[in-house]
């Protein structure tokens, strides 16, 4: 089975302050559009998805979590740059230990082989569908 036919395991943490989010920013190619998703990324074989999204958080932008709590699993099918994806999404509330990430506009971190802005987003746009958040069903958590 190739990677293209795999259904990926994520971990993905919600972090919010006040009405915003903490959420890194994507970009669809074919469909030239923008959007949004939690921070997070792959749980390794043998790896806790709790133990993956600390490492990935580590990884991406050398942020430690705290009050992590488990919140739900998720099922998301979509098309992203005109290919087909399948993922389950172990879905996490959680805190920057470092209180200076609230105070960051943007940072940029790097993702395979792609450069990726992550920012604070205004809840009220991402609930009123101004701002593209995947999966949809992420925003009953918030």
């Amino acid at each position: 089975m190739g990677k293209a036919n795999r259904i990926r395991i994520l971990a993905l943490g919600l972090i919010a302050d006040g009405d915003r989010l903490f959420l890194s920013q994507g970009y669809d190619l074919v469909k030239q559009q923008t959007f949004y998703r939690a921070m997070g990324g792959g749980v390794d074989f043998g790896e806790t998805s709790y133990d993956a999204l600390k490492r990935e958080f580590q990884e991406e932008i050398q942020a430690e979590l705290t009050n992590i709590k488990y919140l739900s699993c998720l099922e998301s099918i979509f098309t992203f740059n005109g290919k087909p994806y399948h993922e389950i999404i172990q879905l996490y509330q959680c805190d920057f230990a470092d209180q200076n990430f609230y105070q960051l506009d943007e940072l940029i971190f790097i993702e395979g082989d792609r450069e990726k802005p992550a920012l604070w987003v205004d809840i009220p746009r991402c609930k009123s569908g101004e701002l593209r958040v995947v999966p949809e069903t992420f925003l009953t958590f918030i």
